[in-house]
């Protein structure tokens, strides 16, 4: 294509958003109200998976070594661990830094454990984390079987719950996701049908004097491209202001230490260019969709 027809596309293509202003509002509004939807789903979605990521990661296994074990037999043990594929990190914790972390977490209630200070009852551990949090049963069942372990502990109920919930959660999130951007295709091609169709006699009158289906698309094509960027406008701001509102004012997030959003820069800059993105992507489909129906290309 001429850098001149190109040029000739991108201005009738804009005067037509002017000149057809009520059509461009409504169209904008559905563009508008369908992505603040979707970047209020893609925030959620992905602060819920970065969270759920969080509570992965630091899912421990305890190897509690047994009593009994020799410094040599410890020193094998950490080595067939280190040994296993799936294994992250292994850590070595003495059973007093296991009764001090123990004191401390059970708040004015661990004085009352004080008194084995002298008299550990406790194991020396490794604790233990697999490279992908999704094998830690299948880690902590092959420690099991390794020679000086006593016990292994990874909170099994708790884990597979957790697993659970999370891929519930993505899946469910992508799929609300999918579907908003479905909606905003089905109501941007159908306000843009409505628009071409309002101009049927102009685009009859250009196929007349022999203009072909691509030189009346292209202009089209510019619109939706226009409408869809006009329409994230408004979603991109709220976006910007209500997540920088989120991560500074709201002080919820500062009694739960495990729930950290990600941070305003660059996430909110890279959904907000996401929003544009789908925008532009919904605008030129919606109107590849409507034209094509109607020229019977």
């Amino acid at each position: 294509m001429k850098l001149s027809t190109l040029k000739r596309h991108m201005k009738e293509g804009t005067r037509n958003t002017w000149r057809n202003s009520w059509m461009t509002i409504a169209s904008v509004g559905a563009v508008t109200t369908t992505l603040i939807l979707v970047g209020t789903f893609l925030i959620l979605m992905f602060n819920l998976n970065h969270v759920a990521e969080q509570l992965e990661e630091d899912v421990q296994i305890k190897t509690m070594i047994d009593l009994t074990a020799e410094q040599s037999e410890v020193n094998q043990l950490e080595e067939n661990i280190r040994s296993i594929d799936e294994v992250g990190t292994v850590e070595f914790r003495t059973k007093e830094e296991e009764l001090e972390s123990l004191i401390e977490s059970m708040g004015e209630q661990g004085e009352a454990w004080e008194m084995y200070q002298q008299s550990n009852p406790l194991n020396d551990v490794f604790v233990v984390k697999a490279a992908d949090p999704a094998n830690t049963a299948k880690v902590a069942n092959e420690i099991g079987t390794l020679n000086a372990v006593d016990k292994v502990e990874y909170g099994e109920d708790y884990v597979d719950r957790l697993f659970t919930f999370n891929d519930y959660a993505r899946n469910i999130g992508l799929i609300l996701i999918v579907a908003l951007i479905f909606t905003a295709i089905f109501l941007i091609s159908n306000t843009i049908k409505i628009t071409i169709m309002a101009r049927k006699k102009e685009i009859n009158i250009m196929k007349l004097v022999g203009a072909t289906n691509g030189f009346i698309r292209w202009p089209f094509f510019v619109e939706g491209l226009i409408l869809g960027v006009l329409g994230s406008i408004i979603p991109v701001a709220l976006t910007l202001f209500g997540y920088y509102y989120l991560t500074h004012n709201v002080v919820i997030f500062e009694q739960f230490s495990f729930v950290q959003l990600l941070p305003f820069t660059p996430f909110a800059w890279q959904v907000s260019g996401l929003i544009i993105g789908i925008g532009a992507a919904i605008g030129v489909w919606g109107s590849v969709m409507s034209v094509r129906k109607f020229l019977k290309v």
